[in-house]
């Protein structure tokens, strides 16, 4: 296949892959070189050098993953649909399985620890977006926020080291559907008012108001 015939994207999905699979080590040209049948002269029409691959992948992640899904969110008129939707989104199938664990787990490279840090920020403040659309309060719609992206996280990392003890984080799996819905209304409900407190048992307090003094006869 000649150099031309290998897109830069095809070659920033192939280090996305590689990334899922073996990290930032993975990310190697030759071996990607051979998964897209070329030769090493085509990577070098698109990328200086393997860093600046690597950087263009997690732009394409931050862009795909984020930017875009947040867009498209964001253009629905109806608060609770924007929230379905975006749950739908993140927790459905992944465009490509275990990328987004292995990134988080190769937060010691700069180049991807910043861009974690950055779809992390942006992430957590459509969540707090979407929680405050719905009516929650401002702190209520932050606690929310982090809780439904720590629930978010480990779903995937379910799906990518419990699969058989945990089928249903599996896209399409028997009961995958009914424990996603179940999921997503947990996150969703509004808390139930907190019940008065129960009422104190136990002695009665000696009174503390003035005794009528004894009359003499």
């Amino acid at each position: 296949m000649g150099k031309g015939k290998v897109s830069r994207e095809d070659w920033t999905m192939a280090a996305l892959r590689a990334l899922a699979r073996g990290g930032v080590a993975g990310v190697a040209v030759d071996r990607l070189a051979r998964e897209l049948g070329v030769t090493r002269g085509s990577f070098y029409w698109h990328f200086a050098d393997r860093e600046a691959l690597l950087v263009a992948a997690l732009e394409t992640w931050e862009l795909r993953a984020t930017t875009d899904v947040v867009s498209t969110v964001r253009a629905l008129d109806d608060a609770w649909a924007r929230a379905r939707a975006l749950f739908a989104e993140a927790l459905g199938s992944e465009k490509i399985a275990g990328l987004e664990p292995a990134l988080a787990a190769q937060t010691s490279h700069p180049a991807i620890a910043e861009v974690v840090a950055r779809v992390t920020e942006a992430r957590l403040a459509f969540l707090t977006e979407i929680f405050t659309d719905l009516g929650f309060s401002a702190q209520d719609a932050r606690h929310r926020a982090l809780a439904a992206y720590a629930a978010y996280l480990g779903w995937l990392e379910l799906r990518r080291t419990a699969a058989s003890l945990a089928p249903e984080t599996q896209p399409n799996e028997p009961g995958s559907s009914v424990a996603l819905d179940h999921l997503v209304d947990m996150i969703l409900t509004p808390p139930r008012p907190a019940a008065p407190p129960a009422a104190k048992t136990g002695p009665t307090a000696p009174s503390t108001a003035p005794q009528e003094p004894e009359r003499s006869n």
